[in-house]
């Protein structure tokens, strides 16, 4: 028998199940464990990668690149997929640039965005010759003195603070006070400090937030965008060439949360294009998305290791935990936190329910990846799944807490 898993779970509709087993890519998880050798591990399903970037390739308008940031996910199979689908690579790290450079992307279309890059991590980045964002005037002055050095002209792009945040986002990265990129009211005098230095000016990178699930709102952010981007031209010395929209686009993980409609945000981008082809001429527009492309795709497994009851209260102790995904456990920007979506993988459809939580194997209550959920009734061996986990995974969680080993990765 083959079900949809999520029929009355959360909202995703890539994954289903046969005979009562999670099915991811194809294959049965108990399958895929198999061929891990252990537990916990994250499986990643190529497919629905691929899915999403045909639906957004068929909701966007043409003209639009469209760049992967791997920062939501850097497992050097996954950005290896992503190499034959996206645009460009937007990177966070010397390591995440090394990663993109090897999966064949090339140089001119990965860029490097971060507060606080060092001088050896600029000097990695010259050298690669890849576009820089640069965060403040400082690193341009930084970047400037390693072009001198090297006898090179570096391509960069300044990234801006603009005055305006992307309003009910998971988080803000623009608008007052931020330690990402450069005040708007002062990239005019940085932009002419420029032109005084051995750097080829390449354009602007304005990402104002993230996970959204409102296109009103995204559609309102991407209309500011291009006017500023528009508006700080008139100081550049030296035609845009590069204009990066950020990303934004949500994915749901609790209940209640609705899918983003993608229809509203590409008929905005429509209508904003032959603007920045007549503003812009030499601009190559482009939106920045991660979590979006990778974070439904994703799904972390771990075994019950013991079955406890405490008080009335069922505890499925697990193998995995918050050192593997901090995300899952709430402590990863949720103010409230809430359930992620999770079955109990081996018993999907079985008659038998009961209320449970779900947690880790780590000395402290914070280490919980389900609190008090109705699932399946479990016992030791079972196998648990949290999905929504594409993105943020094992690299934004603390994986050496308590010195507990790690999780393994799979693509499928």
């Amino acid at each position: 028998m083959t079900l949809n898993v999520f029929a009355q779970h959360a909202a995703n509709p890539y994954f289903s199940a046969e005979d009562g087993v999670l099915v991811v890519g194809g294959r049965k998880i108990t399958e895929i464990a198999t061929q891990a050798g252990r537990t916990p591990f994250y499986v990643y399903d190529r497919a629905v990668m691929s899915q999403r970037v045909r639906e957004l390739r068929a909701a966007l308008p043409k003209g639009l690149h469209l760049h992967y940031a791997i920062k939501a996910n850097p497992m050097p199979a996954v950005v290896q997929h992503f190499r034959g689908l996206v645009d460009g690579f937007d990177v966070a790290s010397v390591h995440e640039m090394q990663v993109a450079l090897d999966a064949g992307m090339p140089a001119k279309l990965i860029s490097f965005a971060g507060p606080g890059k060092s001088v050896k991590e600029l000097a990695s980045a010259v050298a690669a010759d890849i576009v820089i964002n640069m965060e403040s005037e400082r690193e341009m002055t930084r970047i400037a003195a390693i072009s001198e050095r090297c006898g090179c002209r570096p391509r960069v792009a300044i990234r801006v603070n603009p005055d305006f945040e992307l309003k009910t986002s998971g988080m803000k990265m623009a608008g007052g006070p931020k330690q990402f990129g450069v005040d708007a009211e002062r990239v005019p005098e940085m932009l002419a400090e420029l032109a005084r230095l051995p750097l080829e000016f390449w354009g602007f990178h304005i990402y104002s937030g993230s996970q959204n699930l409102r296109p009103e709102i995204i559609a309102d952010a991407h209309q500011k965008t291009v006017a500023l981007a528009i508006e700080l031209a008139a100081h550049a010395p030296s035609p845009v060439r590069m204009l990066n929209l950020g990303g934004g686009f949500g994915i749901p993980y609790f209940p209640g949360d609705q899918p983003l409609d993608l229809a509203p945000i590409g008929a905005n981008l429509a209508q904003l294009m032959p603007d920045i082809a007549r503003a812009l001429p030499e601009a190559q527009p482009c939106i920045e998305l991660g979590r979006y492309l990778v974070g439904e795709a994703g799904v972390y497994v771990c075994k019950v290791v013991d079955r406890k009851i405490s008080r009335g209260q069922v505890f499925l102790v697990t193998d995995g935990g918050l050192h593997h995904h901090l995300a899952a456990s709430g402590n990863f920007g949720q103010v409230i936190r809430k359930n992620y979506p999770v079955l109990v993988a081996s018993r999907i459809g079985a008659a038998e329910t009961e209320v449970a939580s779900v947690v880790g194997p780590l000395c402290t209550p914070l280490d919980l990846l389900g609190d008090r959920m109705e699932l399946s009734r479990a016992d030791v061996d079972d196998l648990i799944a949290v999905f929504q986990s594409g993105a943020y995974g094992p690299t934004a969680s603390p994986l050496g807490f308590l010195s507990h080993p790690g999780p393994g990765e799979v693509l499928v």
